[in-house]
């Protein structure tokens, strides 16, 4: 960065459910960011009533700032309620955005922060064990092709070592003041899957300026099943084994689609899903429950999930 400009302040926020060792991990590693990259000047952590000894943990800190919220609210509510709070709050230029079972690498920030013409944009998310590997396959702009490994993106992202107009929210992201005051925060109704998808779709009809840095990195678990083969690898299905994801995720991606992509693409999904459970990986009360979540959302009804919820 020229250092005839000033340096921009950074606040993360941290959103939290019942991972007191994985938040414990995150804020040990956030101390030694700090001292690397002293841009980042606080530490907001959204508990989201863990049931843990979170709570207590975090009454105990001098490092950070927590507060926690009266009920589960999901990734959705805890991103809206950190991502106000920073913005309303405190004075901070740029929002680092993550979850608590994310650990950026010590050198991740000061390498975002290099780049000085963007609204919007973040680290890769590699596998924390086989970080030759990205947890989340990333469609390359201008095309269908998805990349899933490491090797593969870094080519993609060139001399530059950055890919514009694609980024996976919320892990790591960094996202500017002003561009939070265009478009609002979250959609906390969405409770998780698909909120972060939506956010950064809103940031990309708003014009942001987006992009993947692929040498900053954080290192995220696996998520499993994540992009399941389907119509003899022809294409993919976000198939998961809870119900409460996939539950949310049918509901919301139905309305994400319908808002940013049109109908055509709603119906597109739909005959993806069921080809899926019907002959993919057949489960006819998967389907049924797929269903009943996009019926509700289209309806304006958000309370569905939870009946899943423990």
């Amino acid at each position: 960065m020229p250092t005839d400009q000033p340096v921009r302040r950074v606040v993360a926020v941290v959103v939290t459910f019942n991972r007191q060792r994985l938040l414990e991990a995150l804020v040990a590693r956030l101390g030694e960011v700090r001292e690397r990259t002293p841009a980042l000047v606080d530490v907001l952590v959204v508990d989201n009533a863990s049931t843990d000894g979170t709570g207590e943990w975090l009454a105990g800190r001098s490092d950070v700032t927590a507060r926690t919220l009266p009920d589960n609210r999901g990734g959705a509510g805890g991103f809206h309620a950190g991502l106000r709070w920073a913005a309303e709050e405190t004075d901070a230029d740029l929002v680092w955005l993550m979850d608590d079972d994310g650990l950026p690498e010590v050198e991740c920030l000061e390498r975002l922060l290099r780049e000085d013409d963007l609204d919007f944009w973040g680290p890769l998310v590699v596998d924390e064990q086989d970080p030759w590997r990205l947890v989340f396959p990333i469609r390359l702009p201008g095309g269908t092709r998805v990349v899933r490994s490491l090797a593969d993106v870094e080519r993609a992202g060139g001399e530059r070592q950055r890919i514009d107009d694609i980024v996976i929210p919320f892990n790591g992201v960094l996202v500017t003041r002003e561009l939070v005051e265009r478009i609002g925060y979250p959609r906390e109704e969405f409770f998780i899957w698909g909120d972060d998808h939506e956010y950064r779709l809103r940031a990309e009809r708003a014009g942001a300026r987006i992009a993947t840095v692929t040498d900053a990195r954080v290192h995220h678990p696996s998520v499993g099943e994540l992009g399941t083969p389907m119509m003899a690898g022809r294409t993919t299905y976000n198939h998961s084994p809870s119900d409460l994801k996939a539950y949310c995720m049918a509901r919301n991606n139905t309305l994400n689609l319908r808002e940013y992509r049109g109908w055509l693409h709603v119906l597109l999904f739909w005959a993806k899903t069921v080809w899926f459970y019907l002959l993919t990986r057949r489960d006819p009360a998967r389907l049924a429950l797929s269903a009943r979540a996009a019926y509700a959302g289209l309806r304006g009804d958000f309370t569905g999930h939870r009946r899943y919820l423990r």
